[in-house]
């Protein structure tokens, strides 16, 4: 699986774009993931959304997470669903889940990345990296060193997540990330196609440059 770009959809910081307007976007711009996130939405309009955005997905050979919402993700024949540390326990999704069935994890320090690979995570996203506005309960940045640490400790796909633009996402690579994920940097651009098209560039070059 290629995580390198992976896309968080957000109508308010999309400026009233909608979920699906901004998967279009970002997948035309090259997004590898996308993945819908809204906390408000009723979990019928959840899923009417989800099922649009798989729709888009599938056209593009991208991959489509639901946040939190096993549930929705599962009805709209989602590939994954992304699991905060205060959601569902991973091995209890996993017993519902089938047969590759993507299921990611948020984690906050090595003993939770551990935790969430043993469980069977299929990736593990350090949240936030860097200090961001786009969650209002992420909390501190854990930072680069963190980091590197998580990705010392575990053999999964490790994502970056918080904090990350244009600006600071060849050091996150450089320190081990295998891809990012971002909502400001994407979605909240004028242009999200094109901000998603240089953001990967960046992430291809960077990795040029570590390997």
């Amino acid at each position: 699986m290629v995580y390198d770009l992976y896309v968080i959809t957000d109508e308010k910081i999309g400026n009233g774009r909608s979920h699906t307007e901004l998967a279009r976007q970002a997948v035309a711009g090259g997004a590898d993931v996308i993945q819908l996130r809204d906390k408000n939405l009723s979990g019928r309009d959840l899923l009417d959304t989800a099922v649009a955005i798989r729709d888009i997905t599938q056209d593009t050979g991208a991959l489509f997470i639901v946040n939190d919402r096993l549930d929705v993700a599962l009805a709209a024949g989602a590939d994954g669903v992304h699991l905060g540390e205060s959601d569902l326990p991973i091995r209890y999704a996993r017993r519902l889940a089938p047969p590759g069935f993507i299921i990611g994890a948020s984690v906050s320090s090595v003993a939770t990345a551990v935790r969430a690979w043993e469980e069977g995570a299929d990736y593990v996203a350090l949240s936030p990296t860097f200090a961001t506005g786009s969650k209002d309960d992420a909390g501190p940045g854990h930072g680069l060193s963190t980091l590197a640490a998580v990705r010392a400790a575990v053999p999964l796909p490790l994502i970056a997540i918080g904090g990350i633009n244009a600006g600071n996402v060849a050091e996150v690579i450089a320190a081990g990330a295998d891809g990012v994920a971002v909502i400001s940097a994407v979605v909240g651009e004028d242009d999200v196609t094109a901000a998603a098209r240089d953001l990967r560039d960046r992430i291809a070059t960077a990795k040029a440059r570590v390997r």
